[in-house]
């Protein structure tokens, strides 16, 4: 389990930085009212998900500790939007088309309410 827990947050580490600096980077060159810099790490996130995805599919390789650290890690720690993207592929290739737009509906309008509610709440 600790094992597990490191190579998460070692993942995530990465992730996490490689975002903010992909962020500043969009935004020094792009500075609009377009969040060009979250697009761009949303876009990017959803490929590499996909790409390690694939990538582990293709080697059966299904190692955990890969997994662990490149997707959950790696990916998570980059953007969440590419989980939330995989999870709704999964979602399509099981033929669950209504928990398919359930999820994606409720994620996106109760993500929004929540953080809305958030910010109230603190106002």
């Amino acid at each position: 389990m600790i094992k597990n827990i490191l190579l998460v947050g070692l993942g995530g580490g990465i992730g996490s930085i490689l975002r903010y600096l992909s962020q500043k980077l969009a935004s020094n060159i792009y500075p609009a009212l377009f969040p060009w810099g979250t697009f761009a790490v949303n876009v990017i996130g959803c490929f590499l998900i996909g790409l390690i995805w694939s990538i582990q599919f293709k080697s059966m390789d299904n190692s955990e500790d890969w997994k662990l650290l490149l997707m959950t890690g790696l990916c998570g720690g980059f953007t969440t939007f590419s989980a939330f993207t995989l999870e709704g592929i999964g979602l399509l290739k099981d033929e669950k088309l209504a928990v398919f737009f359930f999820y994606v509906a409720a994620s996106i309008l109760i993500g929004l309410a929540a953080t809305f509610l958030g910010m109230k709440l603190i106002r």
